[in-house]
């Protein structure tokens, strides 16, 4: 198994040990280098050729970004996480950071007096963060077989023959809601996506990122300067409609209910699903139930699996499923793991997804949106 190596650029002394001391610790991990400052980090990356970036969101001081800049002009390819934190404040900034070309970010401890348990922390939050980018790490080395009945791709002639009567369907039914689940690479993907949706889109969206509180309500601002459609931060009691798209807030699984006639939001704090809330599983599931087989998911770019049980229930209700290709995402965990279930009606790079989209949605679009109905 090759050693990934990896380079720490923070200010603080004390970031450095912290993370070096965790990284050492890991099997297949090595620290190449450390760098405090924008100058060293740039001469540091060909002196000692890192595998991955660690970079400190606020290094650069009232210069904001301007390391993170450098190395995609000369490293366009470098996987880089930001080392930042979840105040408020830095929200935006780290948005910027994914924007940028970053691929991911951790919170760095707050308090590290407490030096073993800044340790225990940091090792639970980077470690697997760093390894998703590597083959020797990759979690399709993990998946577990799928199931023989689903583990090869179903064209419409077989729905009838594999799936109950009255679930997967050959002629397909008209899509009153797209759910959407992302994760790692997120942020630029929907920021691509979306965009591609026009202002009269027909179904009504919901999307599952995985971010903490305060980052979806900035993300789903910066989403809305970007689209011809509406995005906003989820809030219970939301009526879903056309041409709006609904982020789930951070720390809060969001769900879909049948309200006459309506697909309602409603928001709770159960336990994470996946060790994720928001989870995509829970929205999917929720949109399998009150639309049926009038529902289209897309699995986009993600670490895990959060998802693919969400796709199953979709699926099996007769509805439609989309994957982000392996190619172009950051990370081919949660599209992946619906790929090899065989739950995927069609697999496409992020840039043919949105036509894709597009089609499906509009094409019957004369039947009647009679309370969902699942047959």
């Amino acid at each position: 198994m090759r050693t990934i190596r990896v380079l720490i650029a923070d200010d603080e002394a004390t970031i450095r040990r912290l993370i070096s001391e965790v990284l050492e610790a890991e099997p297949g991990l090595m620290v190449a280098g450390v760098a405090p400052n924008c100058a060293l980090t740039l001469a540091k990356i060909p002196q000692v050729n890192p595998d991955i970036v660690l970079l400190d969101l606020e290094m650069d001081g009232p210069r904001k970004l301007q390391t993170l800049t450098g190395i995609r002009e000369t490293h366009p390819s470098l996987p880089v996480i930001m080392l930042g934190s979840t105040r408020e404040n830095q929200v935006d900034l780290t948005l910027e950071a994914l924007a940028l070309g970053a691929q991911d970010y951790i919170s760095k401890p707050e308090n590290t007096r407490e030096f073993a348990a800044a340790k225990e922390t940091v090792r639970k939050d980077l470690v697997p963060k760093i390894r998703m980018f590597f083959p020797q790490a990759s979690e399709r080395d993990e998946m577990p077989p799928a199931p023989a009945e689903k583990a090869r791709s179903r064209g419409p002639g077989e729905f009838q023959k594999t799936m109950a009567p009255g679930n997967r369907l050959g002629t397909r039914r008209r899509v009153d809601i797209l759910a959407i689940g992302v994760s790692t690479g997120g942020p630029n993907a929907l920021a691509r996506l979306l965009p591609e949706f026009p202002e009269d889109f027909p179904a009504a969206i919901v999307i599952v990122q995985h971010m903490p509180p305060h980052f979806t309500k900035l993300l789903a601002q910066r989403l809305d300067g970007k689209t011809a459609i509406k995005v906003v931060e989820a809030s219970p009691g939301d009526v879903l409609g056309p041409g709006m798209a609904w982020l789930a807030p951070g720390n809060y699984h969001m769900v879909v209910k049948r309200e006459g006639k309506s697909g309602v939001i409603q928001t709770h704090q159960g336990p994470p699903v996946n060790s994720c809330r928001p989870a995509a599983d829970v929205l999917f599931m929720s949109v399998a139930e009150a639309y049926g087989a009038h529902s289209l998911a897309a699995a986009l770019t993600g670490m895990g699996q959060d998802g693919l049980r969400g796709c199953e229930a979709i699926y099996e209700a007769g509805g439609q499923v989309l994957v982000q290709d392996e190619r172009t995402s950051v990370v081919w965990g949660m599209p992946g793991f619906v790929s090899r279930a065989g739950l995927a009606d069609k697999i496409l790079p992020l840039d043919q997804l949105g036509a894709e989209i597009r089609k499906r949605v509009n094409q019957d679009r004369a039947e009647p949106a009679s309370a969902w109905a699942k047959n």
